[in-house]
């Protein structure tokens, strides 16, 4: 980094941002294979959060592959890229006073302990999709599944790339025993025990 950069501190806080639209800024961060359900449970938690009048922004793998990292491949060194840029733009809006939701495969455990350290203690809330390799594959919602198993496609996480499952996440969810609503019900409740939303919802 070039010694002609200084950090110049905002005279409006991140505390002060989040306390205007009543709620406490975390990161939801959505792990787990291709088609464990990260996106779909992201995005029906979106709506729930939206619809109690919390203020969020959701971030999706293949969406930020279209734009921010279009750029990068799917090996291991542009894998880690891809998250490392994925935790400092949530970053950024976390400090906007946002609930941010984070849906992207991340398959190594360091990249997703360098994304937790960017994050006050509290902040960072790893949700993993522990749906089973083989209800995912016989899911294949975009056949990446069969293209890889006839090697089509390589480093495909779960295939010939490895997953790094969290041992200590702070929410597991399996979409092969649990509904979508069973789902969005855990993480509510989570966010709530956390005091990091309101019991009767945003009041503004």
């Amino acid at each position: 980094m070039s010694s002609n950069i200084v950090w110049h501190n905002h005279k409006v806080t991140r505390s002060e941002r989040a306390t205007i639209k009543h709620q406490k800024p975390c990161l939801l961060w959505f792990t787990g294979l291709s088609g464990s359900g990260k996106s779909t449970i992201a995005n029906a938690l979106d709506v729930a959060l939206h619809d109690r009048g919390y203020h969020t922004f959701l971030l999706d793998g293949d969406n930020v592959r279209h734009g921010l990292n279009k750029d990068l491949g799917f090996s291991d060194e542009d894998r880690v890229e891809n998250i490392r840029r994925i935790g400092e733009v949530s970053k950024l809006f976390t400090d906007s006073g946002l609930i941010v939701l984070s849906a992207f495969i991340s398959p190594f455990t360091s990249d997703r302990r360098m994304v937790r350290n960017l994050f006050p203690a509290g902040e960072f809330i790893e949700v993993f999709m522990d749906t089973p390799l083989s209800t995912c594959e016989e899911r294949d919602p975009k056949g990446l599944y069969e293209k890889a198993r006839a090697g089509q496609i390589r480093d495909f996480t779960g295939i010939d790339s490895p997953y790094e499952a969290p041992e200590r996440p702070e929410v597991r969810l399996d979409t092969s025993e649990m509904t979508v609503d069973a789902c969005i019900e855990r993480l509510i409740g989570y966010l709530l025990d956390r005091e990091l939303i309101l019991q009767n919802g945003c009041s503004s």
